[in-house]
């Protein structure tokens, strides 16, 4: 009789288990948001302006390099490594009230061409955003748009996911340079 009792008893936690761990997989099923590459569930196109320090510029320069060969090694300013805390607009004025600010580096990492890899930050501090969203990888600078990975962020875009296409929208000698950033964001909480 007892064993009979046990074995109901067993049973019983059995099918209490399963319930249980279905009514889990089901929750966790409805809250997973399907990723499609077509439609993006935040959009932005940004503008970064860096102004790269040049020996006389101190008051207006937002990048400097910090390290690097010299003389070069070679024609692409390979080791060169520069940090920004660069200005963020709606649009490509330089003027423009600031949306965010680009902090982090880049370094030149070929010597047959002009690349770039690049490791970022945009802070957001404004009334439409506030948080952070972390960009990194290759600017293979001389084709007409890159794509750079976004992996996370945090405040309105926590533990975001997407991309960066970045196009180099103007640049005067090597002083200053715009780039417009297309951002599409795949996974938003």
């Amino acid at each position: 009789m007892q064993g009979v009792e046990a074995s109901k008893k067993n049973s019983h936690l059995f099918f209490s288990f399963l319930l249980l761990l279905s009514f889990h997989l089901t929750l966790s099923l409805a809250n997973k948001k399907a990723i499609s590459k077509d439609q993006p569930c935040k959009h932005m196109v940004l503008y970064l302006h860096d102004i790269i320090f040049n020996g006389t510029n101190v008051a207006n320069a937002t990048s400097a390099q910090i390290a690097g060969s010299k003389p070069p090694l070679g024609d692409f300013f390979f080791g060169k490594f520069v940090v920004f805390n660069d200005l963020i607009t709606g649009d490509h004025h330089l003027l423009s009230p600031a949306i965010a600010r680009a902090q982090g580096f880049f370094f030149y990492n070929m010597k047959t061409d002009y690349n770039a890899w690049f490791a970022y930050t945009l802070v957001f501090n404004s009334t439409e955003y506030k948080g952070t969203i972390n960009i990194m990888g290759a600017d293979l600078i001389m084709m007409e748009t890159r794509d750079l990975s976004v992996v996370g962020g945090t405040g309105d875009f926590f533990m975001t996911r997407g991309i960066a296409t970045l196009r180099t929208d103007t640049f005067e000698n090597i002083d200053y340079f715009r780039l417009k950033m297309d951002i599409k964001l795949y996974e938003c909480y």
